[in-house]
């Protein structure tokens, strides 16, 4: 298993037009084969972060993900929505237990 975990950060006055756009992403990204959990979150204390944690079942999963037409939908939307930081980082997983 694949986890990715980062943040996107843009300015609070977009947030309004990419919450449309996100679950747009978010909705196509959980519909794909491999997918085992994706979501965006909005920072509580820090206006315009964005929080990102994404699961898949491996690495052609997430490669196929990466190719996906709603992620290159999604991309061309960032200047717009005046995206200015994304840092991901993808870990592997090998299993866990719930605390």
């Amino acid at each position: 298993m694949l986890i990715v975990i980062g943040t996107v950060r843009l300015p609070p006055t977009s947030l309004e037009d990419a919450r449309a756009i996100m679950s747009k992403m978010v909705i196509a990204s959980r519909a794909e084969e491999g997918c085992l959990d994706y979501n965006f979150a909005e920072d509580l204390l820090d206006p315009g972060l964005i929080r990102v944690s994404e699961q898949w079942s491996g690495q052609s999963a997430l490669d196929r993900h990466l190719r996906s037409d709603h992620l290159k939908s999604w991309r061309s939307n960032w200047a717009a929505l005046g995206i200015i930081d994304r840092q991901l980082t993808v870990y592997s997983a090998t299993g866990g237990t719930p605390t």
